[in-house]
């Protein structure tokens, strides 16, 4: 057997208060870019990556961190010509650009990342798909479980990975639903030529929804102790302007005095001095971020304080 080694990058921007990830097409669906190690060239798997996200996307990545490996059996299987044998594993990357277009002619573009797991958004509370779809088609699925400890077993993970019946909604659980989903048989990647309507928020290539729900959950759990937020804004920025980024990366609506009484007592910003006039309102004062706050203390990270 042949074994197969892919770069997969989770490539993120935040783009008009909405989380997005660069995609390409591959068989007519979505997909994150993907490219093979030159063992000749790359000294690293990380500079591996770089290079050929530079090729196939023109973007120049910021910060770049390795994910996970995905590499189950079948999960590629539409890749390999009929009749090979290869296992392919994919080392997969979580990596940050302030912004910029791909190269059209490279065939790369910007995909709204809750366009993709639909149900992670809840800024405005519990989206429709969740309470009008998901919720009734996993309580159904519960209720299939063939003995009592099953039935129990498996109403616990919903209520505690969806937020249900009194438990707290996770936001870093994004893996957990989306492969409690999987396992529902709740998604077309759960079984071949699945109605298209069971999609919950429109299909990837191969498993790349389960990558990006791994690289959301990852993201979202270094806001609490890395300012990688920072890694998503321009060099100056209103608090307001950090706030929505924040906002659209955890997926959570926030109370502003909250945030910005955290932001400001935990010295991860300072003013500028300036300010921003294009607001349509009143001039809005420029931060920039405190590099100072990395040595002084080691999980400098925003938090999600005080959700709305």
């Amino acid at each position: 057997m042949q074994i197969v080694l892919e770069l997969t990058a989770v490539i993120v921007a935040v783009r008009d208060d909405q989380p997005h990830v660069l995609v390409v097409d591959h068989d007519a669906a979505a997909a994150l870019p993907s490219g093979t190690l030159d063992p000749a060239r790359d000294r690293t798997l990380d500079r591996g990556m770089r290079r050929w996200a530079a090729e196939r996307t023109g973007l120049q990545l910021g910060f770049v961190e390795q994910l996970y490996t995905f590499g189950d059996a079948g999960r590629a299987a539409t890749t390999p010509a009929p009749g090979a044998d290869e296992r392919r594993l994919t080392v997969a990357y979580l990596a940050f650009v302030r912004g910029g277009e791909p190269v059209a002619q490279l065939g790369a573009r910007w995909l709204d990342a809750y366009g993709l797991l639909a149900w992670e958004d809840r800024r405005d509370g519990m989206p429709t798909i969740v309470s009008d779809h998901i919720v009734p088609a996993l309580r159904a699925w519960v209720d299939a479980g063939v003995s009592e400890d099953e039935r129990a077993g498996r109403a616990e993970r919903v209520d505690l990975t969806w937020g249900l019946d009194g438990a707290p909604w996770d936001a870093v659980r994004s893996l957990e639903r989306y492969e409690l989903l999987y396992e529902a048989g709740l998604v077309a990647e759960a079984a071949a030529g699945a109605d298209p309507e069971r999609a919950l928020g429109g299909p990837a290539a191969l498993d790349h929804r389960r990558i990006l729900a791994s690289a959301l959950g990852r993201l979202r759990g270094k806001l609490t102790y890395r300012p990688v937020v920072f890694e998503l804004l321009p060099p100056t920025f209103t608090l307001l302007q950090l706030q929505r980024v924040v906002e659209a990366l955890a997926g959570v609506g926030l109370h502003k005095q909250n945030f910005r009484r955290l932001v400001e007592g935990a010295g991860l910003v300072e003013p500028t001095g300036e300010r921003l006039v294009d607001t349509g309102g009143r001039p809005a004062a420029l931060f920039r971020f405190r590099r100072e706050v990395l040595r002084e203390r080691p999980a400098p990270g925003v938090g999600l304080p005080g959700r709305r």
